[in-house]
């Protein structure tokens, strides 16, 4: 029986019917999903009375100064409106003791109404179209459908400052964040067509960006133009988190994002993200920026990123479930690695009982945030080589009040008598080369350290092995009427100092300041350092001083004097030095009767001049060098290595039997790498080729060397030696 026309239309009409009714409600569920996500907060009763107690009768606060929206204020407004989000809250969540609570809903309308009446505009374009439009478009989604229509009306256009055409939604983190407001706000209003439009924008915008501002080919990320790293800041919470967040939120549904959007995320995460804080788990803080000037608290970073992502996909599954664990306490860390971050020039070395990094900037990226808004005043030298090695993550943990930011961990900086102006921190690097090479567990990074701000000059270099790491500087020079210090580390104080001098039997250093001449080791907190040049060192282990004022131009941050004990371990170089350099060795994890016998452990400096820094690790069988210019380095047994051009190289074997070559060009402006090694070797990795001279018994290998977005990315060659 053929079915009439009419039949026909009818039942399209009613699969359309059907089809459109579920499009409606997976926005339905959507809302639902991201009010479920509100109602996780918990609410106390005590908070709850609190906030209505200090509500006026017109609905502000006493305690917040309205009038004061200058940039250095801070925006105290952003405590009205996250206020009422608690209360509503608390009224909406059936198992708050206010649920549907008539007088607090009326407490929440009036200080809404006494917000809209006002529309408090801030100087920072932040607070205008993330914070305030954050705060309550979340405040619609709870209570939004029970307060007044007129007073929802004229909330409307407050919330949609954040669009996709207003100044924050640049590529980046910010543009997510404002998406994501906007996105809340049209599942409240209802408007599906604009809702598609804004996920479609949420949905693209996990991808790489090198050389603009976004996630770089090497996982880390940058926020701005300055190409400053911003990883573990604007790139986690602002990028990586409100991406994950949304794609939460629309799994299941027509909306879902594409399986490779969400692995490169995971790829993002593993690779970038978790490499840049201490074992996955802390903040690190040589990745901070101006943000360093905030107080804060040590503990581990949440779960709830990696728990959405695991919703969304397998991929990795079980390196993510292994973050979640050691974030709760529940397995010690046992990953080792070494990665730098050539877009950004962050190197990081991970064992599982230590994190070190180097942080640096070349002509290719500038150094630092500019101190927007307030904070991060006293940051000028936080590139120049920064060396921080943490244990358990809290070394360092808010120092910074009495910190000398002159003093650096790593750095080799003019010692003026003030730092240059806030305006003075952010500046262009002076130098090309500037890089390391790794092969994912060791590596060596050389610097070749310029100061835009004072000119001082210095090759520094670093070697991390396994249980150690070498620091060498050479060449180090300034003009300027003033000393240059180089900064072994400024920590705090955790326990009794011993020291070896030569000729002497070691001691445990009083509290003071010390000028001490041939030091042999300097033992610390389960940390050693060794000076096998036993130089005079400068060493002060006394209590310091300072507030959280003194290194921020924001208002309303307490002046009052804080104290702590801190250790500072530095070389003194005097005025005007013209050919200074510095050599020690850093052995985290070890006890003073094994720091005691390294001099006897046969690690060797075979370089520290202008032309190269490198050291040979005869345990590993492994020599690390940077070549600053074309060269030989003197090997064991008058054997030699050869560079032709600039260069980082790790050499690991010995005699005749190398087995592995690993080498950067941080200059960034060859296509192949040129090195001679001693003995014969066949190479069947692609992109290289050998040579063999037979007269002089030596290999020259050519290595293409990455390009483009990947270069000064290392290169690993495997060795196959040959007999005949």
């Amino acid at each position: 029986m053929r079915m009439s026309l009419q039949a026909l239309v009818l039942m399209a009409f009613l699969i359309l019917g059907d089809s459109f009714f579920a499009l409606g409600n997976e926005l339905d569920t959507i809302r639902h999903r991201v009010i479920a996500e509100l109602l996780k907060t918990e609410i106390s009763e005590t908070k709850v009375q609190d906030i209505l107690s200090r509500m006026s009768s017109d609905g502000s606060f006493p305690d917040i100064n309205y009038e004061d929206l200058s940039r250095t204020a801070g925006f105290p407004h952003r405590r009205h409106t996250a206020d009422l989000v608690y209360l509503a809250t608390a009224y909406r969540k059936p198992s708050s003791s206010f649920y549907k609570d008539q007088q607090l809903k009326q407490g929440i309308t009036r200080s809404l109404e006494y917000w809209v009446e006002n529309d408090f505009f801030g100087d920072n374009w932040h607070n205008n179209q993330i914070s305030t439009p954050t705060n309550l478009v979340n405040l619609m989604l709870l209570i939004g459908e029970e307060l007044p229509d007129d007073l929802v009306r004229r909330a409307q256009p407050i919330i949609g400052r954040a669009h996709m055409n207003a100044s924050g939604a640049r590529p980046s983190g910010d543009r997510i964040v404002i998406a994501g407001i906007l996105a809340k706000n049209l599942l409240f209003t209802g408007d599906k067509a604009a809702f598609d439009e804004v996920i479609s924008i949420i949905a693209n915008e996990i991808k790489f960006s090198t050389g603009k501002r976004g996630m770089q080919h090497d996982y880390s990320f940058h926020h701005r133009v300055d190409r400053v790293n911003n990883t573990t800041s604007y790139g986690y919470g602002k990028y990586a988190n409100a991406f994950g967040e949304w794609a939460d939120y629309v799994a299941g549904t027509s909306y879902a994002f594409e399986t490779d959007r969400i692995n490169q995320l995971v790829d993002y995460y593993l690779d970038g993200v978790y490499k840049q804080l201490v074992y996955g788990i802390y903040e690190d803080i040589s990745v901070k920026n101006r943000a360093i000037s905030n107080q804060t608290s040590f503990q581990p970073k949440g779960t709830v990123e990696i728990e959405r992502l695991l919703r969304s996909t397998d991929y990795r599954k079980a390196e993510l479930e292994e973050i979640i664990q050691l974030r709760k306490g529940e397995r010690s860390p046992t990953r080792a690695f070494a990665k730098f971050f050539w877009q950004t020039e962050h190197f990081v070395l991970q064992r599982p009982d230590y994190y070190t990094t180097v942080r640096m900037f070349s002509s290719r990226n500038r150094n630092m945030e500019i101190p927007y808004n307030g904070p991060g005043i006293t940051t000028h030298h936080r590139a120049d080589g920064t060396n921080y090695l943490q244990l358990k993550g809290d070394e360092y943990h808010d120092i910074w009040p009495v910190y000398d930011w002159q003093k650096i961990s790593g750095t080799t900086v003019l010692q003026k008598p003030e730092l240059h102006g806030p305006d003075e921190i952010q500046m262009d690097g002076l130098t090309d080369f500037v890089g390391a090479a790794e092969d994912g567990y060791f590596g060596a990074v050389g610097f070749d350290f310029i100061s835009p701000h004072d000119d001082t000059r210095a090759k520094k270099s670093w070697f991390f092995f396994d249980r150690v790491y070498v620091c060498l500087g050479a060449g180090i020079a300034s003009d300027k009427p003033h000393p240059v210090a180089t900064t072994v580390d400024q920590v705090l104080l955790r326990g009794a100092i011993r020291i070896q001098q030569k000729g002497s039997i070691p001691r445990v250093l009083p509290e003071g300041e010390h000028e001490l001449p041939a030091v042999e080791w300097l033992y610390h907190d389960r940390v050693g350092y060794w000076f096998p040049d036993q130089p005079r060192l400068q060493v002060k282990n006394k209590v310091e001083r300072g507030s959280w004022a003194d290194i921020t131009d924001q208002k309303n941050i307490s002046t009052e004097e804080i104290r702590k004990k801190v250790l500072t371990i530095y070389f003194d170089h005097g005025i005007q030095p013209q050919e200074a350099r510095y050599a020690y060795l850093v052995a985290p994890g070890i006890n003073s009767e094994e720091l005691a016998s390294l001099p006897t452990s046969g690690l060797t400096i075979l370089a520290n001049n202008q032309q190269q820094q490198a050291v040979y690790h005869p345990g590993l069988e492994q020599t690390q060098a940077v070549f600053y210019q074309a060269g030989a380095l003197s090997l064991e047994e008058s054997r030699e290595l050869t560079v032709a051009q600039p260069g980082i190289v790790l050499l690991t074997g010995k005699g005749n039997a190398y087995r592995s070559l690993t080498v950067a060009d941080p200059l960034r402006s060859a296509d192949v790498f040129t090195i001679q090694l001693p003995g014969r070797y066949e190479i069947s990795s692609a992109g290289v080729t050998a040579a063999w001279d037979s007269a002089l018994n030596n290999t020259r290998l050519t290595i293409e060397l990455p390009q483009g977005v990947y270069g000064g990315k290392s290169v690993t060659v495997e060795l196959q030696r040959r007999n005949d």
